[in-house]
């Protein structure tokens, strides 16, 4: 992160714990959010999503790694996520959690990045993705496509919080089967 001095925009660093006892270290972006449009990009509906995936008997899950962290601040707007330290005032290179249009702008770029592919063998809600497939010699096929595009646009996964070839798996709060079309 590199050091920005004399930015109007200077925000506190926030502890917050995790659910796992964990802290996280949060960036108190609020004076910045309301000063920011709000961003309608749309985000899917979550039946639409549900019905789209469970019309299929096989799935991957997957989950981007600080997915906000990996689509790069434009420059100039880059002195606008400044936050003060004991060390002194750092801005961020890349997308900070927290900032009110974050959602809009990740969901932007995966449906640019994956428009070809949305509705058909993918479905995308914000840093989730999910490869679906009617035959498993299909789902090969689907997820290669998928991780080619990931390696190209540089994107990276969390392997943790991935599952691949399911049959069924909670998918935003309901159960997405092949049973349950």
């Amino acid at each position: 992160m590199p050091v920005c001095n004399y930015s109007e925009w200077v925000a506190n660093i926030v502890p917050v714990e995790k659910k796992d006892g964990r802290v996280r270290v949060c960036v108190d972006y609020r004076d910045l959010n309301k000063a920011s449009p709000k961003d309608n990009f749309p985000l899917p509906h979550i039946d639409v999503l549900v019905d789209n995936t469970a019309r299929h008997p096989q799935f991957s899950f997957m989950d981007s790694f600080s997915g906000y962290n990996q689509i790069r601040m434009a420059e100039e707007d880059k002195i606008k996520t400044t936050f003060t330290t004991m060390w002194g005032t750092f801005c961020y290179c890349v997308m900070p959690f927290g900032l009110k249009n974050a959602g809009a702008t990740y969901q932007r770029a995966m449906v640019t990045l994956f428009h070809d592919m949305m509705h058909k063998e993918v479905e995308v809600y914000v840093d989730d993705m999910i490869a679906k497939s009617k035959e498993g010699e299909d789902h090969l096929v689907n997820l290669k496509r998928l991780f080619d595009r990931l390696k190209e646009y540089k994107l990276r996964l969390n392997p943790a919080k991935c599952t691949f070839g399911a049959r069924s798996r909670k998918l935003l709060g309901f159960v997405v089967s092949a049973a349950s079309r």
